[in-house]
């Protein structure tokens, strides 16, 4: 066993180290060959006492219930023409800030045609539309964090 203590890479290991700290991770784990080498940061967070907040007024309620919102089915992933987050990361409805979003609501798209992009690990990765078909709705916001298999849009 102590052949193979000698024959970790020290160097690694502090490049695993250096990386949590950039990413702000809790843990990293690589496996190479028959070595498997896990990182891990103890993080405790200070409690933090946080009030609820009151309710609001009848009133504001009102205000609130009568805004004009996009309506999204009640359960999407069951929609037929629901497109899903292949992954884990950030939503963007446009190429660049500023710049036009790929897809508006009613807009029709093509199969294949990028329709929004999610970011993940600093790579921004195009979302195609699977199928041709009109946006029905678009269920994200823009720079909106997401999960995979969310549903990002639907196209009918």
């Amino acid at each position: 066993m102590a052949s193979r203590k000698s024959s970790i890479d020290q160097n690694l290991i502090r490049d695993l180290a250096a990386l949590l700290t950039e990413t702000d991770l809790s843990e990293i784990e690589v496996e190479q060959d028959n070595l498997r080498i896990r990182v891990a940061r103890n993080v405790s967070a200070a409690p933090v006492h946080v009030e609820a907040p009151a309710a609001p007024p009848p009133a504001e309620l009102e205000v609130k219930s009568t805004a004009p919102a996009q309506q999204a089915p009640a359960d999407p992933s069951k929609q037929p023409g629901a497109v899903p987050s292949p992954m884990v990361g950030t939503a963007y409805h446009s190429p660049a800030p500023g710049a036009s979003p790929f897809v508006k609501v009613g807009d029709t798209v093509a199969k294949g045609q990028t329709i929004m992009i999610v970011e993940a690990m600093k790579t921004m990765n195009q979302i195609p539309s699977p199928h041709a078909g009109k946006i029905a709705a678009i269920l994200v916001d823009d720079a909106q964090p997401v999960e995979y298999g969310e549903v990002l849009m639907i196209i009918e």
